[in-house]
């Protein structure tokens, strides 16, 4: 069974968002050393749930939170996604040590992400 594995969260800036969301709800927030601005949210500790999520600048205007899903395969969850009538927002794109994620939107016009965790990838 699929599962949420993430969330991103858009902002016009970032960093302001970030100390908003650690401020609030007491989160543990790092600027990821990756080749993206974006901003690592741990909203768990390792005796409680919690999801893993991040905040990056915003790409389109109408962009606000997005949820992640972890897949076997990217290629082939993104061809079911056209095929059951959604669109594919952004192609294949590597994050380094993590893995492949395309964005996509379903067909009532939500953004979602599609993630093969491959930690190799670079």
């Amino acid at each position: 069974m699929t599962r949420v594995i993430h969330f991103d969260l858009s902002a016009d800036n970032p960093e302001r968002a970030a100390e908003f969301y650690k401020s609030v709800f007491n989160w543990k927030i790092n600027k990821w050393e990756g080749p993206e601005d974006y901003w690592l949210m741990q909203t768990g500790t390792d005796k409680e749930p919690g999801i893993t999520g991040g905040v990056a600048g915003r790409v389109q205007p109408q962009d606000t939170t997005a949820v992640v899903f972890d897949v076997e395969s990217v290629d082939d969850a993104a061809k079911k996604v056209i095929d059951a009538g959604g669109e594919i927002r952004e192609e294949k794109k590597v994050i380094p040590s993590v893995g492949y994620l395309i964005m996509c939107r379903d067909t009532e016009g939500n953004t979602f992400g599609i993630m093969q965790i491959d930690e190799t990838v670079q």
